[in-house]
């Protein structure tokens, strides 16, 4: 039984409704934990249908909502706000703009948070190292951008076809987080931790596609320089810069057989089986 007892989770987007879920459902969440969330305060007080059902399923689910606004609150807020918290996990995502994610860190240190489990679940920011097309990693130091297009029958490589992308789908990242936010005796807090659902390359997952959707698709390159020559037009399409970074293949996949959850004998949904579930 985690002897965590006062969680945070920031954000309630794909990823962190998976994450809140997960562990308010954990078999080894102790009845002394508490979970929360950080919201946005007009998405509490004033949200959509939609919205209001998945607030309603998260109250449900014993999680609190706490209203805050991460891009216009002051790190030092903050830092009083996290304060509370013993675990803090971040699920805002790179939408809440650049320097969001340093501030976090920030005011998670100025107010002693024990464990910080940080945004961005997809790539190894050492590898791929300062100064990359995508500037908003060298905060840090994925999804398919573009690559699969099932109404014009597309499936593009980035890069090359031989080029690998290492895929976990958003309930996976979710179990899997709550397994390591809720674990006693995690190792070094500060290592990177590799889970993995697969590592395919683009050949593969052409072939997935092609499989799954029974017909064929046209096959297309999009190579590194094509990228650069487009943001070098357009230098804030974030689109364009994730193409550059997945086209040049480092950090961004890594053996799923040496996974952290491979090690936990915890399997995780491949890339074909996500493909019958959500493609057919």
């Amino acid at each position: 039984m985690s002897s965590v007892e006062n969680i945070l989770v920031l954000g309630a987007g794909e990823l962190g409704t998976e994450i809140l879920l997960s562990l308010a459902q954990h078999p080894a969440l102790s009845t002394r934990t508490h979970i929360s969330v950080l919201l946005r305060p007009s998405s509490i007080a004033s949200p959509g249908p939609a919205k209001a059902a998945e607030l309603e399923r998260l109250k449900a689910n014993n999680i609190t909502l706490v209203p805050a606004d991460i891009s216009t609150s002051s790190q030092s807020t903050l830092s009083s706000l996290f304060s509370a918290y013993d675990t803090i996990i971040s699920a805002t995502g790179f939408s809440a703009g650049r320097g969001t994610q340093l501030k976090l860190a920030r005011a998670v240190l100025d107010a002693r948070v024990p464990r910080y489990i940080p945004w961005q679940f997809g790539v190894d920011y050492d590898i791929i190292g300062r100064g990359s097309a995508q500037d908003l990693f060298d905060e840090q130091l994925a999804r398919a951008f573009g690559v699969v297009d099932t109404e014009k029958g597309v499936v593009t490589a980035l890069g090359s076809w031989e080029n690998r992308v290492t895929v976990t789908g958003p309930a996976d990242i979710g179990r899997v987080t709550a397994e390591i936010a809720l674990e006693e005796s995690f190792g070094d807090p500060d290592n990177i931790v590799y889970v993995a659902g697969d590592t395919v390359s683009y050949g593969r997952l052409a072939d997935i596609v092609e499989s799954v959707m029974r017909r064929a698709f046209e096959r297309r390159v999009r190579t590194v320089d094509a990228a650069k020559r487009d943001l070098a037009q357009d230098p804030e399409n974030g689109l364009l810069k994730y193409q550059i970074v997945f086209g040049e293949g480092r950090g961004v996949a890594w053996n799923a057989e040496e996974t952290w959850n491979a090690h936990r004998g915890m399997r995780l949904q491949t890339a074909e089986e996500w493909a019958r579930e959500n493609l057919v």
